[in-house]
């Protein structure tokens, strides 16, 4: 195994594990039961000027950290078939 395979898969391990912590701190965009039933829309301020909100810097986190984790897999995966 050379330095490449080691360091490459120590990326994809910390970026694997930063891709589940981040999923799991976004929250959940159903309205729920109760609001489908009565019809009542749940749209508050935040909802609708989401810009700048947590959640979206989370959405754009958990982007960036896929395109990271796919990059380096298909780079692995390249260089594992030169060697």
């Amino acid at each position: 195994m050379s330095v490449i395979e080691i360091v490459s898969g120590v990326l994809l391990l910390i970026t694997g594990v930063f891709i589940v912590v981040i999923t799991l701190m976004q929250s959940q965009k159903q309205q729920g039961m109760t609001s489908a039933i009565s019809g009542s829309n749940n749209d508050s301020f935040y909802g609708k000027n989401s810009a700048n909100t947590r959640e979206k810097a989370l959405e754009r986190l958990t982007k960036i950290m896929a395109a990271i984790f796919f990059i380096v897999t298909i780079g692995v995966n390249i260089i594992a078939a030169l060697f």
